[in-house]
């Protein structure tokens, strides 16, 4: 994929000697890519970026991620190596480029380094995925995530995902529901595979709402997604009780 191997290049050109590995995680290894799908991608320094490197990789990020068009977003994500292996809690992000943070950037605002409960998930990913881009396989360079700090990172996110509820209803659905899997299954299972695994726990009354959000992500982009008043007055109660599951099960963990 071109877009891949520029994103990669582009990387290589700006980290020089300093980068260990590239690496694809997400939905290219769970699953493979659907419609709305970002290419994800975690990038493994020796050392954390300086200013000028920083506006230099957000500079091709901005030329490289498609905002429309054929080109897919790029969602990209670096590491210090030491600073995830040994692995702690809370990790840090070196640097995070993706698509939603779009007019931050072209408004001035260039990715630092701070506190990412997520990487928990995206390291887990890119160690099930097994994918290198460039550089050693990733059980190589990365450490293993523990379950405790995998759930801890899950329900780090609960509260900015329900604030993108109503305008982002579709990938909110999916994400609660992968969380709940995670939890429930130890471990990180595909969009859609989580979708379909939380239907089958789920009473018939709340499936509807989800079933609808796995439809959508396997056949259409964010454009062309719509919901209907019945199945909208749904979404609700059936987040209501996929946090009730996933509140039980974290409080078991801990």
């Amino acid at each position: 994929m071109h877009q891949l191997r520029e994103t990669v290049g582009w990387a290589e050109g700006v980290l020089a000697g300093n980068l260990i590995g590239a690496y694809l995680h997400g939905s290219s290894v769970l699953g493979g890519l659907k419609p709305a799908s970002d290419v994800d991608v975690l990038l493994v320094s020796r050392r954390s970026m300086d200013d000028r490197e920083r506006r230099a990789l957000l500079d091709g990020l901005l030329r490289i991620s498609g905002s429309g068009g054929m080109a897919r977003p790029v969602e990209l994500t670096v590491v210090v190596q030491a600073e995830v292996r040994p692995w702690r809690y809370p990790p840090t992000c070196d640097f995070l480029y993706g698509e939603w943070l779009r007019a931050d950037y072209e408004a001035g605002t260039v990715p630092r380094a701070e506190p990412m409960p997520d990487l928990a998930l995206l390291i887990s990913m890119t160690l099930t995925g097994d994918a290198p881009l460039t550089g050693p396989r990733p059980a190589q360079v990365l450490a293993p995530v523990p379950h405790a700090d995998l759930v801890r990172a899950s329900v780090a996110g609960i509260p900015e995902l329900l604030d993108d509820l109503e305008g982002d209803t579709r990938n909110v659905l999916l994400t609660l529901a992968r969380i709940w899997a995670t939890l429930a299954t130890g471990r990180i299972k595909s969009k859609d595979a989580a979708a379909g695994w939380a239907v089958g726990q789920l009473p018939p009354e709340h499936r509807a709402v989800l079933e609808y959000a796995r439809q959508l992500y396997l056949t259409c982009s964010y454009a062309e997604e719509s919901w209907s008043e019945a199945l909208r007055t749904r979404v609700r109660p059936h987040v209501d009780r996929v946090l009730a599951e996933i509140e039980r099960l974290s409080s078991g963990a801990g």
